[in-house]
C-alpha cells in the first residue's frame, strides 16, 4: 500500500479510537464528531488509492459517491451516512442544528454514529486486505 493511502487509513483508525474513548467517557457529541472524521478519512484513503483528486469536502455522501463503484457498504451504513455527516458541524457548534450539542446528543446517537463509522472503516479495510 502506498504511504499516502496508509497515512489516511491510519488517521481514520485514530479518529475511531478517539471516538470510542470519548463515548466511554460520556462525551457523546464529541464522539459523534470523531466518528464522522473516521469515516471521512477512510473514504479519502480510498479516493487517494484510486488516484482521484480529494475535494475539500466533509460531506460523507459526496465522498462515498467518489468510490461507490468499488466500495460496497451495508444498507444500514449507507443509509446512515447523511446522519453521520451532519455531525461534522452539529456536534461541535451551538445553533448549527442543535442549541447545545453537548447536552442534546445522547448515548444512543453516539452508538449509532460509532456503528456507521465502523461499517465504513471495515468496508474500506477489506479493500486492502
Amino acid at each position: 500500500m502506498r504511504r499516502d493511502v496508509w497515512d489516511w487509513l491510519e488517521e481514520a483508525k485514530e479518529e475511531q479510537t478517539t471516538a470510542m474513548h470519548l463515548y466511554a467517557a460520556g462525551r457523546y457529541a464529541h464522539a459523534c464528531f470523531h466518528a464522522q472524521q473516521a469515516a471521512e478519512k477512510a473514504f479519502k484513503a480510498l479516493i487517494i488509492f484510486h488516484r482521484k483528486i480529494v475535494h475539500r469536502s466533509h460531506d460523507l455522501l459526496e465522498l462515498y459517491s467518489e468510490v461507490k463503484d468499488c466500495l460496497e457498504l451495508d444498507v444500514e451504513v449507507m443509509e446512515g451516512l447523511a446522519e453521520l455527516s451532519a455531525y461534522y458541524t452539529q456536534a461541535r457548534y451551538p445553533n448549527a442544528g442543535l442549541r447545545r450539542p453537548s447536552l442534546e446528543i445522547g448515548k444512543a446517537q453516539a452508538e449509532r454514529a460509532l456503528k456507521i463509522a465502523k461499517g465504513v472503516l471495515d468496508a474500506v479495510a477489506r479493500m486492502f486486505a
